[in-house]
């Protein structure tokens, strides 16, 4: 006998969130990509990076995040602009 069970759902956030949440995750990464670049070029890949990088990182996205927060509105819309909006919407 075979007991169809569900998997339990995940638990999302509101759409609005969405708002915060992207640049959150985009300038998480993209800070760490460019500060860990940045700390190979100038102290390479010894020890040193590993004391190096994470400060490079935390200061790297502490500008990073609030510039994304003020920028990503202006950005939408110019690439709405540039950009033909599907039929529709």
């Amino acid at each position: 006998m075979h007991i169809d069970q569900e998997r339990p759902r995940r638990r999302k956030l509101p759409p609005g969130y969405a708002r915060i949440l992207m640049p959150l995750i985009l300038s998480i990464i993209m800070s760490g990509v460019v500060s860990a670049v940045a700390t190979i070029a100038s102290i390479g890949l010894g020890s040193g990076f590993a004391l190096g990088w994470p400060k490079a990182w935390g200061a790297s996205w502490m500008v990073a995040f609030p510039t994304l927060l003020l920028v990503l509105p202006v950005v939408r819309r110019i690439v709405g602009v540039m950009v033909e909006q599907p039929q529709g919407q």
